[in-house]
């Protein structure tokens, strides 16, 4: 094959192979350049989403899940066990062959689709041209187009040395193979807490270190007090305004130095698991030739097309403004690979869901209360807990609600936030709504069978106009 391509994808995440996929359905000839290892030590398409980010961790929390209510939750119906266990080394290996049926299948669609996939750095340097890097052997490839699509890497944080051992980071914390009597966690963001969720139904004591005054910030803040309290019924230890200063391994544990209300204090825990967000991934990506700029955050500079300040070289995803989503990275692929064939690919930003997937799981779309509040937004909201809909309390999960906000004036759809059960499901039909500039009333009119989990959206939409059926408003 030729060494000069209609399209060059530098990133075979979710937002790089997808691209590289769709580029390749328009009729263009693609390449995509990834140097991720797998745990097999082979090359593994799917960046950290696949191997060591989004999949591996819903298998683990389905796992730990599923211990969880066989000794707490089943008894509520009539299904008893005498002494459930987990074996900790399956739980791992099933979620390594997980992880190996999809970077397969990546691999698989780029062969049906004829897109070369080049296991090697891939370095921007000017004139359309990228170098590739694989040991001590470098090649350079040209393209018409070039999408970087490079993800992003774990922040770390002054005297905290991740070793993967003790002290891990998120790849770390799917690999652990001994349930840890007490487990450290730094940061209550969506890794923080929903690794917090594996481990801490699966035994381990959960301590979690949170700089923040507030938890889930980015949340509603209805949605946010919810979470803290089944956290705190779950027995999660979330410490706010605390920060970790230190932390050093002493006789195989790990000694963290703290401070709170400016007083320090240690803590000994079995392992540390440091959550504190992420960044775009940049290292050995741009030569100064390349002509693409950063920003102050270190992110690649684009525009709202998703165009870098070098000509016809795109960047996406988690190396990128916006929120460090899969889904956003991945319709950002599609847009930018539908715009090079010269059509008018689309992404609407104020649209992209969010999910943590503790339990209850938590997802959301739009503005929040606060931000309507902020922005002088007038607005009506309406609401309806779980406990109040009949699937809910049969699946013996009433916990949470649904909270929807509404123009004062139009009626039309600002914001969706859903806590309780399969939220990650329950909130596609309010982004639906919100994509087709819909309003409260057009889900309140909407039929919902019955009985499920999606009639609390309908009830918060009537709610919304102080009419739900099954609440007093």
């Amino acid at each position: 094959m030729s060494d000069k391509y209609d399209v060059i994808v530098i990133g075979g995440g979710p937002g790089g192979y997808v691209a590289a996929i769709r580029a390749a359905q328009l009729g263009l000839s693609t390449i995509c350049v990834d140097n991720n290892i797998g745990k097999d030590g082979k090359p593994a398409l799917g960046g950290t989403c696949l191997n060591v980010g989004c999949i591996p961790s819903k298998a683990l929390l389905d796992s730990s899940k599923n211990y969880a209510h066989m000794q707490h939750d089943y008894k509520n119906h009539g299904i008893s066990f005498d002494n459930a266990r987990i074996d900790i080394k399956t739980m791992i290996s099933r979620k390594d062959k997980i992880v190996k049926q999809f970077t397969g299948g990546i691999a698989g669609l780029f062969k049906a689709n004829k897109i070369k996939a080049a296991h090697a750095t891939g370095t921007l340097i000017g004139n359309n041209q990228v170098k590739l890097t694989k040991g001590d052997v470098t090649k350079v490839i040209e393209g018409n187009n070039i999408i970087i699509a490079s993800g992003s890497m774990p922040f770390s944080i002054p005297n905290v040395e991740i070793d993967n051992q003790l002290i891990l980071d998120n790849e770390g914390a799917l690999n652990i193979e001994d349930i840890p009597t007490k487990l450290g966690i730094i940061g209550a963001g969506v890794i923080g807490l929903e690794m917090a969720s594996v481990w801490g139904r699966l035994g381990s004591e959960i301590v979690i270190f949170e700089a923040m005054d507030s938890l889930l910030a980015a949340a509603d803040k209805d949605i946010a007090k919810l979470a803290g309290r089944e956290f705190k019924k779950q027995k999660m230890d979330i410490r706010l305004k605390t920060f970790v200063k230190s932390a050093q391994i002493k006789d195989g544990k790990v000694e963290v130095i703290y401070e709170k209300d400016g007083e320090q204090t240690s803590e000994i825990f079995d392992k540390l698991l440091v959550a504190v967000g992420r960044k775009a991934n940049t290292d050995n990506l741009l030569e100064n030739s390349s002509g693409v700029e950063l920003t102050e955050r270190g992110q690649i500079k684009v525009n709202e097309l998703c165009q870098t300040t070098a000509e016809n070289v795109w960047a996406i995803g988690d190396a990128v403004v916006g929120p460090m989503l899969a889904h956003k990275a991945s319709e950002e692929g599609i847009a930018v690979a539908e715009r090079i064939a010269g059509q008018h690919g689309h992404i609407d930003f104020n649209t992209v869901p969010w999910v943590i997937y503790t339990e209850p799981e938590m997802a959301w779309v739009g503005k929040t209360e606060q931000q309507l509040q902020d922005e002088g937004i007038d607005y009506n909201v309406g609401t309806f807990p779980f406990v109040a809909i009949g699937r809910a309390v049969a699946m013996n999960q009433p916990q949470g609600m649904v909270k929807l906000l509404a123009d004062k004036e139009t009626d039309t759809l600002l914001g969706a936030h859903i806590i309780g059960a399969n939220a990650s499901e329950l909130i596609a039909e309010c982004v639906v709504t919100m994509e087709f500039q819909g309003c409260a009333e057009d889900l309140a009119r909407i039929v919902h069978a019955h009985p499920t989990l999606s009639e609390a959206v309908h009830e918060a939409a009537l709610n919304v106009d102080k009419r739900a059926i099954h609440k007093v408003n």
